[in-house]
């Protein structure tokens, strides 16, 4: 139950936070923007509405596999960890256990999520018309016609390799902040939790799991930052070598502060997401854990 109520909680917590995801990757990818607000008025001047939801389809399905995968991950992981170290998973997991079950969960996240990230931050910072490769003059029509398109025109241009652009710091963005996010809602659920009570109150889940979100995505915001802009690094271009040299070169023209675009948009839209995710997850788990205790 664990990969369902996983695969739940990540879907409708996409729906909520993606408008706030596409700023924060325009935001992290482009230049001209002066800040949040500027982003939010001139997508919406020159896309409407539906500029906020660009690749939101393929996400929403992305994430809730991907979600359903970290989240039963993480709780296999954890009670392997238990027997290993203590004879039964029934045991309370000591918090480096907790730490390295996220970590886990991340790094399984990673390969699955890859492909989909490029398809997602490349149909994000897409503008109509678009250059072309062929001619000077501009193309009306989209170059990515949506996002199981973009894959196929990504995999045709760029190889295997491009669905994978930006995947080393992808991993080092989700490894740690994994552990982070799972370390920081099991704490909070602890500490919040009146003594006597074996599970916390839907309360208290939502102020773990938004708080949780928010120091996770806080601290992975470098990491993101650079995911983002190699992974919209198109064939031709090649601007980054890799992830030092996409890092370098980011701080030499930008400066340091260029690593924290998006860090405000990151942990705004973070509260609520990860508030919908623990929320969902858990009262998933207790319905069905309610419903076959009723057989």
């Amino acid at each position: 139950m664990d990969f369902i109520a996983g695969a739940i909680g990540g879907g409708l917590s996409t729906a909520v936070g993606y408008p706030l995801d596409t700023v924060k990757v325009r935001i992290q990818t482009e230049r001209h923007y002066k800040g949040i607000w500027h982003c939010i008025q001139e997508t919406y001047r020159t896309e409407k509405v539906l500029g906020f939801y660009k690749g939101v389809s393929a996400s929403v399905f992305s994430v809730s596999l991907i979600s359903s995968v970290s989240f039963g991950t993480y709780r296999n992981f954890l009670c392997n960890i238990c027997k290993l170290r203590y004879g039964s998973a029934d045991v309370k997991p000591s918090k480096l256990d907790v730490s390295l079950a996220g970590g886990a969960a991340g790094a399984v996240r990673v390969v699955l999520m890859a492909p989909s990230e490029v398809a997602k931050v490349r149909m994000q910072t897409q503008r109509n018309p678009h250059p072309s490769a062929t001619s000077a003059q501009p193309n009306s029509k989209p170059k990515y016609r949506g996002s199981l398109h973009c894959l196929k025109v990504i995999a045709k241009e760029e190889g295997f390799g491009g669905l994978y652009k930006g995947c080393s710091a992808l991993l080092c963005r989700d490894c740690s902040s994994s552990a982070i996010y799972f370390l920081t809602y099991s704490t909070l659920c602890d500490w919040l939790t009146p003594a006597g009570k074996n599970k916390p109150g839907f309360l208290v889940v939502l102020l773990s799991g938004g708080f949780a979100g928010v120091l996770a995505w806080g601290l992975a915001t470098p990491m993101d930052v650079l995911k983002s802009r190699m992974q919209v690094d198109e064939s031709g271009q090649h601007k980054y070598r890799g992830l030092i040299h996409c890092a370098r070169q980011s701080v030499r023209e930008e400066g340091v502060k260029v690593l924290f675009k998006g860090l405000g948009l990151n942990c705004i839209r973070a509260f609520p997401v990860n508030m919908v995710v623990f929320v969902t997850y858990e009262a998933v788990l207790r319905f069905t854990d309610h419903f076959t205790n009723k057989k």
